[in-house]
């Protein structure tokens, strides 16, 4: 089975979530934007924030990967205002994931985000993992065993 993780990652907790899928056979890709937020923290939460509140789409690099080839694809994302990253708005808005297997794997403070839980589950009839911080709870992971 050919499987892979697109990511977005701000603070680490998406790249710590690929180096372990990783470890049991997933492919990996990590989307770019070409405005990074600001290197401030709080102002990068602030923007960021606002952004995902709005669903903005960041302008990404291109993503030229072809899903028919895969069998399993999860779809990570830092969770900010209780909604998905801009970035990953840009994303799930370039790709077609109509009859796809597909997991998301949403990454917050809390490790729990209903409203882009709900979202995910009505719109793409998709499973979704919510990890609080997986960066600094490696214990958090485990719950990935199952993909």
């Amino acid at each position: 089975m050919k499987k892979i993780f697109i990511y977005y990652s701000l603070s680490g907790n998406g790249d710590t979530v690929s180096n372990y899928l990783k470890r049991v056979g997933f492919n990996s890709y990590s989307i770019f934007t070409y405005e990074p937020l600001p290197k401030n923290k709080i102002l990068s939460i602030i923007v960021g924030g606002f952004k995902a509140s709005i669903n903005y789409k960041d302008k990404i690099e291109e993503f030229g990967i072809d899903l028919n080839k895969y069998d399993k694809i999860i779809i990570g994302s830092p969770i900010w205002n209780s909604k998905l990253s801009s970035p990953i708005n840009s994303l799930l808005d370039k790709i077609d994931l109509t009859s796809k297997n597909v997991t998301f794997v949403l990454y917050s403070g809390s490790g729990k985000e209903n409203k882009a839980t709900e979202l995910l589950k009505r719109k793409y009839n998709a499973e979704v993992i919510n990890l609080k911080e997986p960066k600094s709870n490696n214990d958090e992971l485990i719950k990935l065993d199952n993909l």
